[in-house]
């Protein structure tokens, strides 16, 4: 019953929330036991690359940089924690993956997509999710609930993208589609403005019917 599933979309596409929504779904409905992880983290080692990647005053990080980072906590996380779940036939749902680096590293940064796909497949040993729900939304409307959440937690201001212009998320948001366009077997888009429970029921519809039973 091993299944892997990713989240993607832009800040504030409601992809963290909706993650959890679905993973206690699917403990309760099939019996079978979930993983939820995200990334950048999953893992200790990955936690303290995502605490560079996501801290505003790291803003003098190049996009070099930033993509290597991403590619060193997703190897780890990989190793640690996903390949390992599948293997004891876990469904596995991760909030970000490879999709994610395309988007912002490849569309939103302009860097080499060859080099970021030769990066994914180093750092995952080929790994591919099942199924990748895109969560989407208008970039303003993203960036708004983002800035709300971040303004009411308490801790360390994760927000070095969110501070990006909009014509970032904007490109971001664009190579998210393209992606789903190009892969249309394995991404299933749900509008994210929508409420939360009705935006759960309508993931909650795409997937069941699509996780292979006994």
């Amino acid at each position: 019953m091993a299944y892997f599933i990713t989240f993607e979309g832009i800040e504030g596409c409601g992809k963290s929330t909706q993650a959890e929504i679905l993973s206690r779904a699917l403990q309760a409905e099939t019996g079978c036991q979930v993983v939820a992880t995200r990334e950048p983290g999953g893992c200790p080692i990955a936690n303290k690359i995502r605490a560079i990647l996501l801290d505003a005053d790291n803003n003098a990080l190049v996009p070099l940089a930033e993509l290597l980072l991403y590619a060193a906590a997703r190897a780890q996380h990989v190793a640690e924690v996903i390949r390992p779940a599948l293997a004891e036939g876990k469904i596995v749902l991760c909030d970000r993956f490879t999709d994610a680096t395309t988007a912002y590293q490849g569309h939103g940064r302009s860097l080499d997509l060859a080099l970021i796909e030769n990066l994914a497949q180093l750092a995952t040993g080929g790994l591919t999710p099942d199924l990748t729900i895109l969560l989407d939304c208008p970039e303003e409307v993203g960036i708004k609930r983002a800035m709300a959440r971040i303004n009411a937690a308490s801790g360390a201001r994760e927000e070095r993208f969110e501070q990006e212009s909009l014509r970032f998320h904007q490109a971001v948001r664009k190579g998210y589609l393209k992606l789903a366009a190009e892969n249309p077997a394995r991404f299933i888009v749900i509008d994210g403005t929508r409420g939360i429970q009705e935006t759960a029921e309508a993931i909650h519809n795409a997937v069941v019917p699509r996780i292979p039973q006994g």
